[in-house]
């Protein structure tokens, strides 16, 4: 008997110290968002610098949290609620690190747009959804905590927002390109930025499924909300002389 509450009291602490590196991890994330907006704006190539390097310890806390994962599920084998708990624990520590990388990619890019002209106001556009975008990770991250799933739910609809705002941004850039052809290389550039903003917000809907995945025992059984529609984006040369 005291060996088998030992046994539960050890999977007890291991579950909780991979909660804590999920929230060490997600707290590195949000600030690499908020730090890599902010380089793009006030165009600080030292900022940008450290989000670089900051990547490095977000990487290495996921692969400590694999290396946790797999000890758990060879040792402890666990089972319904716990099992959920695990499988999903280890898929938002990939979507946490694959943040964490558009944010490094942010911040490489910030280091070319520092050397060229300012082009109209695309870098305050993509902070305000770099804000939305952190807000996103900062609540799904309280509802994989505290396994909240109606926190979980507002988190997936709201990424609709952000699509919409890259659209958006998405003409305003391909219209300044078509103005003056000085314009394209900034313009490319901030277009990979805006779409590695787009996929952070995909990679936060991606963990809220995994928090409804964890308390509910499936992936929800409705359309991800979807708003991105860059891909079907054509304006007119006229469009431009309007």
């Amino acid at each position: 008997m005291e060996s088998q509450q030992h046994i539960v009291k050890a999977f007890d602490e291991e579950l909780d110290q991979m909660m804590s590196l999920i929230v060490e991890m997600g707290g590195l994330v949000e600030t690499q968002i908020i730090d890599a907006a902010a380089a793009l704006v006030r165009r600080d190539s030292d900022l940008a610098a450290r989000v670089i390097a900051g990547d490095k310890i977000i990487d290495a806390l996921e692969i400590e949290l694999d290396n946790l994962t797999v000890k758990v599920l060879a040792l402890r084998q666990p089972k319904a609620n716990d099992l959920r708990t695990v499988v999903a624990a280890l898929k938002i520590s990939s979507n946490l690190e694959r943040i964490g990388d558009y944010a490094k990619n942010i911040a490489k890019r910030t280091n070319v747009l520092s050397m060229v002209p300012v082009v109209g106001s695309s870098a305050t556009t993509i902070n305000r959804m770099s804000t939305m975008v952190q807000t996103m990770v900062s609540d799904v991250l309280n509802a994989f905590v505290h396994r909240d799933l109606n926190s979980a739910i507002d988190v997936r609809q709201r990424d609709e927002e952000v699509d919409q705002m890259h659209n958006t941004l998405f003409r305003e850039l391909l219209t300044y390109m078509m103005e003056d052809p000085r314009n394209i290389t900034p313009c490319m550039h901030l277009l990979f930025i805006a779409k590695n903003v787009e996929r952070m917000g995909d990679h936060a809907t991606g963990i809220a499924e995994q928090v409804h995945y964890m308390v509910c025992g499936e992936m929800p059984d409705d359309e991800r909300p979807k708003g991105d529609k860059t891909s079907y984006v054509f304006v007119e040369p006229n469009e431009v002389d309007d």
